[in-house]
């Protein structure tokens, strides 16, 4: 089994020690202060790593080492990795005031926050600290305590080398960056389970960017929250992932909450976490998760880092995000391998994987390190993203239009036809409504039954028009919105008007009459 947490072993793999070696090669002959970034993917084991990189220097420079953590589940899981490594440590969290004890350990691990309030206070000192080992050193809370450890070596240890803010990039921090094994290759070695994932076409372009980079949290929640990406979700967690543990990742509390009504009233064993949630109700459920075979965990954000559950078969991205940080850690959740499980499940509902790529694929770290601005410039837009998009309905949709031969409809082709032909563009519009409207009629025996099946349509109807908008000259996405809805109207009144004739045989006539 490879995963990080694995308590009774000390043996390493082939790759871990070539890294280690890697990393103790540029101890020597660096200056004291030399700041060293070490990247890793989630669950390659950089706890493992770099709690061998402790025991090594403490072994090899005889000075004292410090671990930083930004979350006090992470402390303790490092103090006990560690521990196995047969690295005494002491853990400094806010019930530590005073270091009386400082000589006995060789190793301390912190919390930030508590370590800088400590240090502020001058309550202890710490500049017999030779190493300073930053986890998840994306993160910029570390940056304050840099000032303390002037002639420290700086080890940061992290998945995603890119800055969690924009205006304080990785390479004013760190020195270099030693990039480690990338994911396809642990997926081949057998390290990392590999990742099928699914992608379904979202339209973002009502979502707004928050002064972070990412999207708002409003803007998120009234998007996920719509009733009609709610039944998406669902559809999509029925056909892939049905009966599989699966995590559901949001960028909302309401979001999480309606998804959460969503899953118990269609009778899925669900739950839902969020930062908010009490201690001793987060523990209850990740361990109901954790005993239940398909269970469903609903959240926001909060597990993202810290968080191990190797049994986890499916992770849907109900969200979509402009952090890379964000987009490795989500899908990592699900990417640890275990004897039965060498796949797992990712659902992207927010055309992530179009945005970023493949988790698996190829990525230049080097470069994002060096060049993070120019980085995030070129990340795809939305609008560049839904351009590429193309319909495709669905097989369990298409099967209700059995009696129709051709379902697909040409919206630039039909555009150069009526330009061809000196024709008002709208008679596109007016072909495309004729057109679903025979497909709704020749497949039901009433006009109501026909209407209900139209509004089946909805997703059809949308790229269509969107289509034809793009390729007038100038149009506004109020007049887009507008367009849908007027189209949905008229589809249902030309339907009401020509069934009973189209069921009478006079198809062609109707065909050739103005809507």
């Amino acid at each position: 089994m490879h995963t990080e947490e694995h308590e009774d072993r000390k043996e390493l793999y082939h790759y871990q020690e070539k890294d280690i070696d890697t990393i103790f090669g540029k101890f020597e002959g660096r200056p004291d202060n030399y700041h060293l970034l070490y990247q890793l993917p989630t669950g390659g084991g950089k706890t493992v790593i770099f709690s061998e990189i402790a025991r090594r220097y403490i072994e090899k420079y005889n000075r004292k080492v410090l671990v930083l953590t930004h979350r006090i589940e992470l402390c303790k899981q490092t103090s006990n990795m560690l521990k196995t490594f047969g690295v005494d440590n002491k853990v400094i969290d806010s019930n530590i005031k005073e270091l009386p004890d400082y000589k006995e350990f060789t190793c301390y691990v912190a919390m930030v926050e508590t370590l800088n309030n400590r240090l502020k206070d001058k309550k202890f000192r710490m500049d017999y600290i030779g190493l300073v080992i930053v986890d998840e050193a994306h993160y910029n809370s570390f940056r304050k305590l840099f000032s303390y450890f002037k002639n420290s070596f700086f080890l940061g240890v992290t998945a995603t080398p890119l800055s969690s803010n924009i205006d304080l990039p990785m390479y004013e921090t760190y020195d270099e960056l030693i990039v480690g094994e990338p994911i396809q290759s642990l997926i081949n070695n057998g390290y990392l389970a590999k990742a099928e994932m699914y992608g379904y076409d979202v339209e973002l372009t009502s979502l707004k960017l928050g002064i972070n980079g990412d999207y708002t949290v409003s803007s998120s929640d009234e998007l996920y929250s719509r009733s009609a990406m709610q039944d998406l979700l669902l559809q999509c967690y029925e056909s892939r992932s049905k009966g599989k543990k699966t995590l559901i990742f949001n960028n909302g509390i309401n979001t999480s909450l309606y998804v959460y009504e969503t899953f118990r009233a269609a009778g899925y064993p669900i739950r839902h976490l969020d930062n908010r949630t009490p201690e001793e109700e987060r523990r209850k459920i990740l361990s109901w998760f954790k005993k239940t075979p398909d269970a469903i965990v609903t959240s926001v954000s909060i597990l993202t880092t810290g968080f191990d559950e190797p049994t986890v078969e499916t992770i849907i991205l109900n969200r979509a995000t402009r952090s890379l940080t964000l987009y490795f850690q989500m899908i990592g959740r699900g990417s640890r391998k275990l004897p039965e499980k060498d796949i797992f499940t990712v659902i992207d509902l927010g055309n992530n994987a179009q945005r970023f790529g493949l988790w698996s694929d190829p990525i230049d770290w080097q470069y994002i390190f060096k060049h993070p601005e120019e980085f995030l410039d070129n990340i795809r837009t939305d609008a560049d993203i839904e351009s590429h998009h193309i319909y495709r309905m669905p097989e369990e949709l298409r099967a209700k239009f059995e009696n129709t031969a051709e379902v697909a409809f040409d919206v630039e082709e039909e555009f150069q036809i009526a330009m061809d032909e000196k024709l008002k563009p709208k008679t596109v519009i007016e072909k495309s409504i004729r057109q679903h409207a025979f497909m709704c009629i020749e497949n039901t025996d009433t006009i109501p039954e026909a209407r209900k099946l139209a509004k089946e349509l909805d997703p059809d109807i949308e790229y269509r028009v969107k289509q034809y908008t793009k390729l007038l000259s100038k149009t506004t996405k109020n007049y887009r919105e507008w367009l849908i809805e007027d189209y949905k109207h008229r589809l249902s009144v030309f339907i009401g008007r020509v069934f009973e004739r189209y069921k009478e045989g006079e198809a062609e006539e109707i065909e050739l009459k103005k809507l």
